[in-house]
């Protein structure tokens, strides 16, 4: 065989392994093939990493042998073997039926006759045809040199292509997140799917609106964190880091870069309207291959837009809730009711909810929605709303009107927490055994929401002093609770609230009537 003529390797795409080798498989009937092959590449290397040879006698050991090391860079395939196509049924199966698409596949013939060259590049996804009595040492050096750059080329574009979807399907549930409290948990988990590891994390800001002093200086303060930073919140970062970690936060925040220090890094975070907020993460991998650089840099940008825009909806959230929380209770105030009650329901809701395994999107719109049950008693007048004796026929038939009164004032809105305070304000007077009001709905045709209001509101009015009737207590209001199980209340709603009575008290004991 002709010698080997070895040149110094160009620079790469990618950097040298330094570990590692690369997969040949060669499939052919005759072991002398097998023999020479390897010993006209026991010297072959490219990128620092040898080959590895594995073998195949046939198209059927050739199936197995593929299945078994998907990460193969090369395959030396002969045409026939057990019968006159048995190589091109296997490259057949490699792209069709193993969907390997990364690996090169060299088609090697020893009667071009059977196989003709045009028909198979035409028919058959393979990379390059070669007779066996024009593949000289040499030109198999050559062939399998260009087939390994083409595999190390592929795999970069596959990686790229997977870090872009990493990056993206990060940035997407990290701008998903609406919760403060679960912000720099999905940073973790999104920073864990890049990277592989994560130990700690934290996220300092000097827009922390409850710090006016940090807001004023542009001092970064911990906004939020895990692991040691867990209790960190609020405190500026010179008092939570060690002198080595602030002096690369300096170091990151004057480059407005990224650095990496044995096995943390800090990322500075900016956006339009903020440019002074750093990511800090600990317990990376030692050695970050490029492409893991790259796209920590893409998302520690998006980070701090991710930020903002959990803040934003924290805030809009907020003051949706306020304002449902202050309309409930002007309303309460035209009763002998002492307010709270609106909160207290939608707290009791909150709990009944999640133990009743809703997700977590309804279990928050119920307890944002739950105040608005009674708006409808805007259009009933004072005389019955606050009658301290019994109501009489057709005061009760007013009194009941509350309900389709609320409805229409709620209905028809393209926000989700006031339709669900419609479908709440119209049904939490409905009753498991159909008695109800107004439209007798029974069972489990009675929405959720209106079910799980009526149990919260009729508990709250229990134990609580109301103008027709003095506060229970805890065990009388239970009683009878227990007793409309099944007739006023859905019966797995009054077993979540006895299983969880001490939780509901403590829901109450927080939030108790304002003096009058």
């Amino acid at each position: 065989m002709d010698d080997f003529l070895f040149s110094d390797e160009p620079n790469e795409v990618i950097e040298p392994e330094s570990s590692g080798k690369w997969k040949v498989i060669i499939v052919d009937d005759e072991p002398e093939v097998h023999a020479v092959t390897k010993l006209a590449l026991s010297d072959f290397e490219f990128q620092k990493k040898r080959l590895e040879f594995l073998s195949a006698y046939s198209g059927e050991e050739a199936r197995k042998v593929i299945k078994e090391h998907p990460d193969a860079a090369i395959v030396l395939l002969d045409v026939v073997m057990e019968t006159d196509d048995a190589g091109l049924q296997v490259a057949k199966f490699i792209r069709e039926e193993a969907k390997n698409n990364h690996i090169r596949i060299i088609l090697r013939t020893g009667q071009p006759g059977q196989a003709p060259e045009r028909q198979v590049i035409v028919n058959y996804d393979i990379n390059d045809y070669k007779s066996k009595t024009e593949l000289t040492a040499q030109k198999l050096f050559t062939v399998v040199m260009s087939s390994l750059r083409s595999y190390r080329d592929i795999l970069a574009i596959e990686q790229s292509r997977q870090g872009l979807e990493k990056i993206i399907c990060a940035s997407r549930d990290i701008f998903a997140t609406h919760s403060i409290e679960h912000f720099i948990q999905g940073v973790m988990q999104q920073l864990t799917s890049l990277l592989g590891t994560v130990d700690e994390a934290m996220y300092a800001t000097s827009l922390v609106a409850s710090n006016q002093c940090s807001k004023q200086s542009g001092q970064l303060v911990v906004f939020t964190g895990r692991g040691e930073f867990e209790r960190s919140e609020g405190k500026p970062i010179s008092e939570v880091l060690t002198s080595d970690q602030l002096e690369a936060c300096n170091q990151a925040l004057q480059d407005k870069g990224i650095v990496y220090k044995n096995n943390y890094l800090f990322a500075y975070c900016s956006s339009e309207y903020n440019h002074s907020s750093m990511l800090f993460v600990s317990g990376i991998p030692e050695h970050l291959t490029d492409t893991q650089k790259h796209l920590i840099k893409i998302f520690s940008q998006n980070v701090q837009l991710a930020y903002e825009n959990v803040q934003l909806q924290a805030e809009i959230e907020s003051t949706q809730q306020e304002l449902v929380y202050r309309l409930s209770e002007a309303l309460e105030q035209r009763s002998t009711e002492t307010g709270n009650h609106v909160k207290r329901v939608a707290y009791l809701c909150e709990l009944f909810g999640k133990y009743s395994k809703l997700s977590h999107h309804d279990v928050e719109l119920l307890r944002m929605a739950s105040p608005l049950h009674d708006v409808g008693k805007v259009g009933i007048p004072d005389a019955i709303l606050n009658k301290p004796g019994k109501l009489d026929d057709k005061e009760w038939d007013v009194m009941k009107s509350h309900t389709l009164k609320g409805y229409k004032i709620l209905q028809g809105s393209r926000r989700e927490i006031v339709n669900a305070g419609a479908i709440i304000a119209k049904e939490h007077h409905e009753k498991w055994d159909g008695s109800g009001y107004p439209e007798g709905k029974k069972g489990e045709d009675i929405h959720i929401y209106g079910r799980i209001v009526a149990l919260a509101d009729v508990y709250d009015a229990l134990r609580h002093k109301r103008c027709y009737k003095a506060s229970w207590g805890k065990e009388q209001a239970l009683e009878e609770i227990n007793k409309q199980k099944g007739k006023h209340f859905d019966p797995k709603l009054v077993d979540i609230l006895n299983a969880h009575i001490d939780d509901v008290e403590g829901i109450l004991t927080r939030y108790p009537d304002k003096p009058q």
